[in-house]
This record gives C-alpha cells, sequence and structure tokens, in this order.
C-alpha cells in the first residue's frame, strides 16, 4: 500500500487533471448578465431606444437584426465580424448579400457612444438588438449576457463555408449546431426564428421543379403551397427580389405558428421541413407549438447562443464597420 504522502499526491494530481479537462470543456470566457451596469448603466436603454426608432422607419430590419446575431456568431464566434466592411468580408458572401439592419446597428453604437465612449463592443450591441427586435415584433425578451469583445477578421469564404443553408437536412444541421456546442433541441427553436423570415426564389426553387429523384416537386411540400409558389417563382424566370414569408399563418409576428405551418408542410426551405419529416427532430417540432414553451426556450437558445466563440482579447470598436486603428 502506498504511503500517506503518496496517496494524497496522487489524488491531488487527480483533481487537478479533472480540473484541467474542465477548463478545456468550459468556454474561455462566460459573458455575464448586466454586464454595464456600473460602466455603461444606460446602455441597454440607449441601445433600444435607437433600435425601436430605426424598425420604426423601415420594419423589414426587425427580423434582419434578428438574423444578424445567428450569422454573426456561426462565423468567428459572436465577435461582430459581420459588420466589418471592405473586400471579401463576411458582409460580401452571397449567403449575406440579404442581411438587413447594418445601420440599425451603426445608430445604436453612435449613440451608446455618445454616452459611454468605449465601452460598449459592436458585438453586444448585435446581441442586445435581436432581442429588441424579437420583443418588437411581439415576442418575448430574454436577460443578454455582454462582455464580448469585437473582433478583427472577416472572411467572406468562412461564412460561406460555415453557415448552415437553406438546402441542410435535419442531419447537417444537427452537426453545423454540434460544432458550436449547440444542442439538437437548440437547434430546432433557434430555427423558429424563421416566424419572422422571409425567403427568395433561388433558395428554394429546386423544391418546386428539379426535386431529385423525380425531378418534379419535393412531395414533403403541401400542393397548395407548392402551386401558389410556383406563380410567384416561374422556372428559370422568376426575380430573385421577390421576398416570400416563411410562416403562412401570422407573418411578421414572432410566435410559434412557424412549428405549426411545418406540421402542415408549409415549411419554405428545405432546412424548414426537415425538422418535421426527420424523427429526431418532429416531437421537438409538436413540443413548440406551445407559444409558452416556445417564448421561454428561443430566449434561453439565443442565450447559448451568444456565448459561441466569444472573444477574451480583441477591441472595442469606436466605428462597427471597421476595426480601430
Amino acid at each position: 500500500m502506498a504511503p500517506p504522502r503518496t496517496l494524497y499526491m496522487l489524488r491531488t494530481l487527480t483533481v487537478l487533471l479533472l480540473l484541467s479537462v474542465d477548463a478545456m470543456l468550459m468556454p474561455a470566457f462566460a459573458v455575464q448578465d448586466d454586464f454595464y451596469q456600473t460602466s455603461c448603466p444606460d446602455a441597454e436603454s440607449v441601445i433600444a431606444n435607437t433600435v425601436n426608432a430605426e424598425i420604426d422607419k423601415n420594419f423589414k430590419i426587425a427580423a434582419g437584426l434578428i438574423r444578424m446575431a445567428f450569422h454573426d456568431c456561426f462565423v468567428e464566434g459572436c465577435d461582430g465580424s459581420v459588420l466589418l466592411e471592405g473586400e471579401d468580408t463576411e458582409r460580401t458572401a452571397e449567403i449575406n448579400l440579404t442581411l438587413l439592419g447594418f445601420e440599425a446597428i451603426d445608430a445604436a453604437e453612435t449613440a451608446v457612444e455618445a454616452v459611454c465612449p468605449g465601452v460598449v463592443s459592436c458585438a453586444d450591441i448585435i446581441a442586445y438588438a435581436a432581442r429588441d427586435s424579437t420583443v418588437k415584433l411581439n415576442g418575448t425578451g430574454w436577460v443578454v449576457q455582454g462582455g464580448r469583445k469585437d473582433g478583427n477578421v472577416s472572411s467572406a469564404a468562412a461564412a460561406q463555408n460555415d453557415l448552415p443553408l437553406p438546402t441542410f437536412d435535419a442531419s447537417q444541421l444537427i452537426d453545423a449546431f454540434a460544432q458550436r456546442n449547440l444542442s439538437t433541441q437548440q437547434m430546432v427553436v433557434l430555427s423558429g426564428a424563421h416566424t419572422v423570415g422571409v425567403g427568395h426564389c433561388n433558395k428554394f426553387v429546386e423544391r418546386l421543379y428539379n426535386f431529385s429523384p423525380t425531378n418534379d416537386t419535393d412531395p414533403t411540400l403541401n400542393a397548395t403551397l407548392a402551386n401558389q409558389l410556383k406563380l410567384e417563382c416561374p422556372s428559370l424566370t422568376f426575380n430573385e427580389t421577390i421576398e416570400i414569408f416563411m410562416e403562412t399563418i401570422t407573418p411578421g409576428q414572432f410566435d410559434s405558428n412557424y412549428y405549426v405551418d411545418l406540421t402542415r408542410q408549409n415549411g419554405l426551405f428545405t432546412s424548414d421541413q426537415t425538422l418535421f419529416e426527420d424523427s429526431r427532430t418532429q416531437q421537438l417540432v409538436e413540443s413548440l407549438i406551445s407559444e409558452q414553451l416556445f417564448d421561454s426556450e428561443f430566449g434561453e437558445a439565443m442565450r447559448a447562443l451568444g456565448t459561441v466563440g466569444v472573444k477574451t482579447e480583441g477591441q472595442v470598436r469606436t466605428i462597427c464597420s471597421q476595426v480601430n486603428a
């Protein structure tokens, strides 16, 4: 039997190893509730007031700001890299060409800089703006965590490679979210943001005309909806600027009817309808028809999304579209 001192050293070493493993599994930096309570107590109200005023000018940007939070966090982490302008930045990627709301982020950043210069990151402004936009669309808010730093790397190729595509099936979606430590349930919940989204013909046209292997209409697309979409998106001659609501029951309202639509095979994208067609996610879809459950789960899922790739080092940009000099 080992002497007591040896046993003590072995136990200590075991504990240190376990702590090291835990440290590797935990995020390098944890964002915090009420992060600006001391350094900039008016930050959230200033951002909310500015974002609401910008949405009043153009209601479409509300959904755009929710989408922007997702597109930012999925590429390089939640670091505001989607805001950077320049050649081959994320903003120039094809998948981001329809992103809306940049002017609202710029306005919010200008407003908060006026009261607390150099304190609030652009990455955090995106997170607050997504919450405020959800509330503006009659959704339920949540406590947004702050403390992110702004990154200085932005790549169009990374955005194109990392963001899930409208053609993804459930397996591809599950894998993409798992790579960012987000669960299958969180993926299905976050997909519910499409309740206020719009799609363009080129993102789902293959479901109308060229669905393999029959080279016909996707059988998981409701026939009535398919016929309507064919009128709006004629084969090969459609206008790519046409916007189609992704939820047919209460478009423009942030609610759980997105999931009702999926049960009726009214999902616009393959990546929507697959959530109901796949046995791994079908029950989640059915459960989220509950407005109360969706409201609570969405806020928690957004908080989880907001921890993806958070940076411990970086800037607090004074202009969100460019790195500090």
